[in-house]
């Protein structure tokens, strides 16, 4: 009860989400918790949700443009990565029944070994398994050796276009204390990190909700 009222008054707070949410998790935290990436996926979409609606509702009752831009731009979670980072001898088979429970909810796409598979319909989540940064920077190279490129012509958009994961990151999230992967190495350069001291099987709404709320209180400087 304690819990419920607390995200209640957190949620309430919230009035700024990041559009593309990455959370990097390990192939033992699925191990641990595997049901936990669904309720994650659930947990971004109600609050997603919930943020939106007040943000509406604020602007049809002051009618202010201002607030109408706002609701638009800024109370919307638009995209969610989950990364697993795996060993060289991975068995996260096992749990990719589990995984696609989320296209029940949400646009699943599983990125796995040289695999892709998509179901579902509503908020665009990727599940990015074992996948490298570098390999995937290596792989644009490639492929623009490929096409004959001449070096003249590389630059960061054409770089960019090659680029499997083609969106970049408001928000990582890295729970567990451990350092983060170089997974989106590329897209996340200007991205807001948030490392989490609560292991993975024991992440609950209100720490979703405590991160959202770092971030929306974070001022973005792309850099600069």
């Amino acid at each position: 009860m304690i819990y419920w009222l607390y995200e209640r008054l957190i949620e309430r707070q919230l009035s700024i989400l990041p559009a593309h949410i990455c959370v990097m998790i390990t192939e033992q935290d699925i191990q641990d918790a595997p049901d936990k990436i669904l309720a994650c996926t659930r947990w971004c979409i109600d609050i997603s949700r919930g943020v939106t609606a007040r943000a509406s509702g604020y602007a049809v009752r002051e009618n202010v443009q201002e607030n109408e831009n706002a609701g638009r731009n800024g109370s919307t979670i638009r995209g969610l990565t989950f990364h697993i980072s795996t060993k060289e001898n991975s068995s996260i088979e096992k749990y990719l029944p589990v995984i696609r429970k989320i296209g029940e909810i949400a646009h699943l796409a599983i990125h796995y070994k040289e695999q892709t598979e998509e179901r579902g319909s509503g908020l665009p989540v990727t599940v990015a398994i074992g996948k490298s940064g570098r390999e995937e920077i290596t792989e644009c190279i490639k492929s623009m050796a490929r096409s004959h490129v001449l070096p003249d012509q590389v630059d960061e958009k054409l770089l960019e276009s090659c680029l499997t994961f083609k969106y970049t990151p408001d928000f990582v999230i890295k729970t567990g204390g451990d350092h983060l992967t170089d997974f989106l190495i590329w897209q996340s350069v200007y991205s807001e990190l948030f490392f989490s001291d609560t292991n993975w099987k024991y992440i609950r709404k209100v720490d979703v909700l405590r991160a959202l709320r770092d971030y929306q209180n974070r001022v973005r400087r792309f850099g600069q």
